[in-house]
């Protein structure tokens, strides 16, 4: 009884210790994944200058997020929008108009 206690109680810590030793490579990957993506981002000052060529002005706000920079400008038809930029290529992922001219 003993014997079977023991192989069994081996064979549940040797599987708990196997699934764990899978994951440790995945969390240590997203987390370099995290670190080289920021390390790849785009400085504000280049990406105003990105957005100034595109025809975008009067920048009221200019903020990192977690994932984007969010922005607040006049675009080329003079309406105020807010801006969802992809910091590490400058391009605008997403366009919401808050006021018409």
């Amino acid at each position: 009884m003993r014997a079977t206690t023991l192989i069994a109680t081996l064979a549940l810590t040797g599987g708990i210790i196997g699934a764990g030793a899978m994951f440790v490579p995945a969390f240590a990957q997203n987390a370099a994944t995290a670190t080289t993506t920021q390390a790849n981002w785009m400085s504000m000052e280049q990406v105003q200058t990105k957005l100034e060529s595109a025809g975008y002005r009067d920048f009221e706000k200019f903020e990192r997020d977690s994932n984007k920079y969010e922005v607040k400008a006049t675009d080329a038809q003079g309406r105020r929008v807010e801006l969802d930029v992809d910091p590490v290529t400058g391009d605008i992922l997403k366009t919401e108009v808050k006021r018409s001219k």
